[in-house]
């Protein structure tokens, strides 16, 4: 159905008996797009809108007049201190009071310019087309309407009395978290001298006191805002250095959520003394409209829990791969020797893969029932996978969860939060060779091992490893489509990922907890060991508490994942390329199939491998980058970047270079630069 043309609109307003909220709402509903992503329609109603008032004086001025009014008598605190800032509740409180509110909403109080926003933006795409309306559309709508063009002054004077108090009342809120006994843990020291937390409120209170002495007597010189916002940087350092103590010291939901928010506090403390202190003209037009924008935004999106949601799912998995990150650069080889000690761990873990492997098919040729079957299965896989940890061998698919947060912390350091295509390829590079040496060292170590165990076994006992409808069994499952393997090996690429997200967040908990300093001083370990071995253990347990706990419950995901396709009567199994290769070395050494063929499945094993990969690796960079809030950014430019690195130096795809040519090679990038 078309809209009616701006006179007719113009017309029903002045009519109706409307107040401010209803008087919005009825011109945004005119304003508002059919598609959300295309603006063009709301400009051409808004030259419309303008070209009508101007022809209409009279009319203009009583919508004028009726705005004026109703913004004069309104309260705007809340709607700068309220919205687009998390709540001081937490998240479930919040989502059960939002849930409430759609269920049984409360009454709109029409004099709170938090309710009327709401009111009048009431669609959930309308975050889409207000954020991408251009500042110049905004403007000329705010002046067609006589909104925050000065001139009414009893309007502007309301909205800066409003902004001064929400200034002190923002102020006072940031330095109060300084209290808080998640900083206090964090660092002490904060509450043992003047932070920069109560500085920038002292700052605050007085360049406000100072403002509003200029506002009644105009000959008065006022401060300006320059030590203040010095004060405020101080703040967010100060914010960015307890994030870090927070990677050593543990983190926590509601850390994260406190710290988030008052970086929010911050932000909009700068903002609201964009709108006070304007160098020129267009500098208030630029702060009035980014400010107006911002909070039509937000309150748009606060229509669902969806928003919500989103925002704290963001909360938790930074909480989670900060910790994770932080471990990934241990998986990123430079040196030559880094890579040969990476190629000698996955070999190792390639050695034990072969007997796990081996131990799987015998406890499923014993004929058990599907649950006992399948708890012998998972504590086979997750105490070899623990076994793997404590050997300091490698898992090549354990390595891009973590190598992924490292990809997003490297994107986060950057000045503009996306990535530099020429340091994500080379670091995408080396990232790659080392998961290629970690999963030749699996492989090329798992498939030759079970060969030698097969035929080993097969001379002592005269008869092979695995009987022909074994052997079927597991031929079978390595067929990438008919058998479904590449299926099952994305299966097994999800648990490899949350696999990771289980490791940082027991890392996390290790640290916050200061877990090891309880065993340290435990009252039965005090009793049984001496100083020395507990204050070892608890070292130990201190560094690889969520690799264990990761690496068991890697385990049992793998373990289960069958048992539950047989409860579901669903085809869920995993493939896992290190033991997909110790099943074909254990399938040659049974049967000896031809050379062909033997390369034929050593391909189907490859593929396993570059799905677990890809999945994992996917997964976790994904969570990753919207933890930070940062983004990849041209993804063509880093492909390009990449493939320019790989025709320059095609070796390194697979080999470091050695360290002359190291050397020269980041000089060369910092002389680019």
């Amino acid at each position: 159905m078309p809209k009616q043309d701006a006179e007719h609109l113009l017309a029903s307003v002045e009519d109706a008996d409307l107040d401010l909220a209803e008087t919005l709402r009825q011109l945004v509903d005119w304003l508002r797009p059919e598609d959300p992503r295309n603006v063009a329609p709301v400009i051409s109603r808004i030259e419309q809108l303008t070209l009508a008032l101007g022809e209409n004086p009279r009319l203009q001025d009583r919508l004028r007049e009726r705005l004026e009014d109703g913004l004069e008598d309104a309260r705007h605190l809340t709607l700068y201190t309220g919205i687009g800032l998390f709540s001081r509740k937490g998240f479930f409180r919040e989502a059960a009071e939002l849930i409430y509110e759609r269920i049984n909403p409360r009454p709109m109080d029409r004099r709170d310019l938090k309710d009327v926003l709401y009111h009048v933006f009431h669609q959930t795409n309308d975050a889409a087309w207000v954020a991408a309306l251009p500042d110049d559309a905004w403007w000329r709508l705010l002046e067609a309407l006589g909104c925050l063009t000065g001139e009414h002054p009893g309007v502007l004077q309301r909205a800066r009395e409003e902004i001064l108090y929400a200034l002190e009342m923002l102020s006072i809120w940031v330095a109060a978290e300084e209290l808080e006994p998640e900083l206090l843990r964090l660092d002490p020291s904060i509450a043992e001298h003047n932070s920069a937390f109560v500085a920038q409120e002292r700052e605050i209170s007085a360049y406000v006191r100072d403002y509003r002495a200029a506002l009644e007597a105009p000959d008065h010189e006022r401060m300006d805002d320059r030590h203040a916002r010095v004060l405020l940087e101080q703040c967010s350092e100060q914010i960015a250095r307890l994030r870090q103590l927070a990677i050593t010291h543990g983190n926590s939901l509601s850390l994260t959520h406190l710290l988030e928010r008052l970086d929010q506090t911050l932000g909009r403390i700068h903002k609201l003394l964009d709108l006070l202190e304007p160098d020129a003209d267009r500098d208030t037009r630029a702060a009035s409209v980014g400010v107006f924008r911002e909070l039509i935004t937000i309150s748009a999106r606060q229509h669902g829990v969806r928003a919500l949601w989103q925002d704290n799912i963001k909360l938790v998995s930074r909480s989670i791969t900060q910790q994770v990150s932080d471990t990934g650069e241990h998986y990123i080889t430079q040196s030559r020797g880094e890579y040969f000690q990476m190629l000698r761990s996955g070999a190792g873990a390639g050695l034990i893969i072969a007997v796990m492997a081996l131990i799987k098919i015998q406890i499923e040729s014993l004929g058990l029932s599907h649950a006992v079957n399948t708890l012998w299965v998972s504590l086979n896989y997750g105490l070899g996978f623990v076994l793997i940890h404590i050997l300091h061998f490698t898992v090549a698919t354990k390595q891009p969860a973590m190598t992924a947060a490292r990809l997003a912390a490297a994107i986060e350091e950057s000045e503009r939060g996306t990535a530099d295509p020429r340091t994500m390829a080379d670091l995408l590079m080396r990232v790659g060779r080392s998961q290629f040496a970690a999963v030749l060292g699996n492989v090329g170590i798992a498939l030759p091992t079970a060969i030698l165990i097969g035929l080993f076994a097969a001379g002592l006992f005269n008869a092979p490893v695995l009987s022909g409808r074994e052997v079927d069994y597991l031929v079978d499952g390595l067929h990438p489509i008919m058998g479904l393997a590449l299926f099952f090996a994305a299966i097994a690429g999800v648990w490899l990922f949350v696999s990771g997200l289980i490791a940082g967040f027991f890392d996390n908990r290790c640290a916050y907890l200061d877990l090891p300093g309880r065993l340290r001083e435990h009252p039965l370990l005090r009793r049984l060991l001496p100083t020395e071995a507990r204050h070892r253990l608890a070292d130990w347990i201190g560094h690889n508490y969520g690799a264990l706990i990761g690496n068991f419950l890697f385990g049992v995901l793998l373990g289960v994942t069958g048992y539950v396709g047989y409860l579901l009567n669903l085809p869920l199994d995993i493939q896992h390329v290190a033991f997909a290769s110790a099943n074909l070395g254990y399938v040659t050494a049974s049967e000896a199939p031809g050379l062909g063929m033997f390369v034929l499945f050593l391909g189907f094993v490859l593929l396993i491998g570059a799905v677990n990969l890809w999945v994992s690796f996917g997964l976790a960079l994904y969570v990753a980058l919207r933890a930070r809030g940062v983004r990849i950014g041209t993804f063509g430019r880093v492909v390009r970047a990449y493939g320019h690195h790989l025709r320059e130096r095609p070796g390194e795809f697979l080999f470091p270079p050695g360290a002359q040519t190291t050397t020269s090679g980041g000089d060369d990038e910092s002389d680019a630069r």
